[in-house]
C-alpha cells in the first residue's frame, strides 16, 4: 500500500476511536476494494456511520473522503487486472447507478486534467510541431483509437503522417527505421502502460527526434524519453479506460496546431471540399422548409 498513506494511518492510530481503528484495519487489508467504495459503502462494511468515515479521512490529513479515495486509486490503478476492475465495480455499484456514476466520473476527470495540465508545456509542444518533416503517432491497445483519431486530423495539417502499427516491436522498429531529428514522434499510453510504445519513444529519443508523450503522469514510463509531456487523466471505469480527457487534450492540440498553420490547413480543406463535392463523398441533406 502507499507508504505515505500507511505512515499517516500509523501516526494517528493511537488517537483513533474504535470505529476509526476498524476503518484503518479494513483499509490496510482491503485497500484495492476501498479505492472504489463510497463512504457510505465503506461505513456499512465495517459497521460505522458515513460521517465516521469522512472524519477518518480528514483525521489522517485529507480534505475529505474523495481525496483519500483518489490516493488509493492512484496507487493501484496500474496494478489491477481487467477482471479485478470489473469485479470491484460490480460489487460497489448497482446497475441503475452506473450511467450517472460513469458520466460524473468523466466530468471530474476532465476538470482535474484542466487543473493539472501545464499550459506552458502544451504550447511548447505545439511550437515543436512547426517545421516537422514527418510525424509518427503510436498508441497501443485502447490508446490506438486516440492515435487513429489524431492521425486522421494530422493528415489535414501535415504532408507526411504515419500511424505506426503497434502489433509487434519488430514491426514498430521497421516502420521507424528512418526516424531522425527533423521528425516528431507522439506516443500515447495510460495505465497499464504499453512497453512497445515506451521502447519506441526511447528509439525516437536516441535518434534525436522531437518526442511528445501523451500520458497521465510525469512518473509515467513514457515521460522518461519525452521532451514534452502532455498530461491527461485516464481513470478507470470498471475494466474500461476512461479516455475522455485524453481525447479532449488531443482535440485542443490539433486545433491549436491547425490555427498556427491556418493558411496551409485552409488550402488543404478547400481542395478537399471540392473533391468531396465533385465525387459525392457525403450525402446531402436538404433542410426542411419552414
Amino acid at each position: 500500500m502507499n507508504i505515505q498513506l500507511v505512515a499517516r494511518i500509523h501516526e494517528k492510530m493511537p488517537g483513533f476511536s474504535k470505529g476509526q481503528k476498524r476503518i484503518a484495519k479494513y483499509i490496510e487489508e482491503h485497500y484495492d476494494k476501498v479505492a472504489f467504495m463510497t463512504a457510505s459503502k465503506l461505513g456499512a462494511t465495517v459497521g460505522v456511520s458515513e460521517s465516521t468515515v469522512v472524519r477518518f479521512a480528514t483525521e489522517i490529513g485529507y480534505s475529505g473522503y474523495p481525496e483519500l479515495q483518489k490516493a488509493m486509486q492512484e496507487m493501484i490503478r496500474s496494478r489491477l487486472t481487467s477482471v479485478q476492475r470489473l469485479e470491484i465495480t460490480s460489487q460497489n455499484l448497482e446497475p441503475s447507478q452506473l450511467l450517472g456514476a460513469v458520466l460524473n466520473q468523466d466530468i471530474d476527470i476532465i476538470r482535474r486534467t484542466m487543473e493539472e495540465t501545464s499550459h506552458d508545456e502544451f504550447y511548447r509542444a505545439v511550437d515543436a510541431m512547426a517545421n516537422i518533416r514527418k510525424v509518427y503517432i503510436l498508441g497501443a491497445r485502447s490508446s490506438h483509437a486516440l492515435a487513429t483519431f489524431m492521425s486522421y486530423y494530422f493528415n489535414l495539417i501535415f504532408e507526411n503522417v504515419q500511424l505506426v502499427n503497434c502489433t509487434s516491436e519488430a514491426e514498430i522498429f521497421e516502420q521507424m527505421v528512418n526516424v531522425g531529428p527533423e521528425d516528431a514522434v507522439i506516443g500515447i499510453s495510460f495505465p497499464r502502460y504499453s512497453k512497445k510504445v515506451v521502447k519506441a519513444l526511447h528509439l525516437a529519443s536516441d535518434r534525436k527526434a522531437k518526442v511528445i508523450a501523451i500520458t497521465d503522469s510525469p512518473l509515467s514510463p513514457l515521460a522518461e524519453a519525452a521532451q514534452y509531456v502532455l498530461r491527461a487523466r485516464s481513470d478507470m471505469a470498471s475494466f474500461v479506460d476512461s479516455l475522455v480527457a485524453p481525447l479532449s487534450l488531443i482535440n485542443a492540440f490539433i486545433v491549436t496546431i491547425a490555427i498556427k498553420k491556418k493558411e496551409v490547413v485552409g488550402e488543404n480543406l478547400r481542395r478537399l471540399e471540392e473533391i468531396w463535392d465533385r465525387y459525392g463523398v457525403y450525402e446531402k441533406v436538404d433542410e426542411e422548409e419552414t
